[in-house]
């Protein structure tokens, strides 16, 4: 009887154990995913804000130049 119940005491706590550090490791990889995806969304956002100050940009500089046009053409 005593072999037996070395094996489950065994078992039950290599369970535990496997079961802790499992949730230990997907803890830190789910961690260092969304930290990785924090610093992707920053950099997308940042271009994103870049593409848009660019294209307003352009649009003034349109603007200015039909304007002069019509200027221009009045006189």
């Amino acid at each position: 009887m005593a072999p037996s119940v070395w094996g489950y005491s065994r078992i039950i706590t290599g369970t535990v154990l496997g079961g802790i550090l499992g949730f230990y490791v997907m803890h830190r990889v789910e961690t260092s995913y969304k930290e990785k995806m924090k610093e992707q969304l920053a950099k997308y956002e940042a271009e994103m804000n870049r593409k848009a100050e660019l294209d307003q940009q352009k649009f003034l500089k349109e603007e200015i130049r039909t304007d002069k046009a019509e200027i221009l053409s009045e006189s």
